[in-house]
């Protein structure tokens, strides 16, 4: 494991990891005619999540960067989200099921909402910032 990989330490990355294996988990149970069409696009729909907060983290230098990539992260949150509600309304799970991912999704999603307002205000913050006196 990568000695740099502090993303790994984020909670949000955990949950969106976990929301990946419960979606891993109930595509396998698609039909088979599904699995280059919902099956594959729920899946990196879900994969998508946890990459871009990775990718964010790494690019944490530049905020605006990494807000870019939490509002992709976020986004593709709305798509599984979508995409649950698909698989429902095919057969292909049950609400029960659908409701445990939903619920997972959800809380990446608020937890996404809170990160990207905090480096946010992070960002006004410095930049109200009074310039150094020359004391010299």
């Amino acid at each position: 494991m990568p000695s740099d990989a502090g993303f790994r330490n984020l909670k949000v990355w955990q949950k969106a990891m976990d929301a990946v294996e419960l979606t891993h988990r109930h595509t396998l149970r698609f039909p088979k005619f599904e699995t280059f069409g919902l099956t594959s696009q729920l899946r990196r729909s879900t994969q998508s999540i946890p990459s871009n907060i990775a990718e964010g983290y790494k690019r944490r230098r530049y905020p605006a960067d990494y807000i870019r990539c939490l509002t992709i992260a976020n986004g593709s949150q709305g798509e599984a989200l979508t995409q649950i509600e698909l698989a429902v309304r095919l057969g292909y799970v049950t609400r029960d099921d659908a409701r445990a991912i939903w619920k997972q999704l959800d809380e990446v999603g608020a937890m996404l909402g809170g990160l990207i307002e905090a480096i946010e205000r992070g960002m006004k913050k410095n930049k109200r910032k009074p310039p150094e006196e020359d004391r010299s």
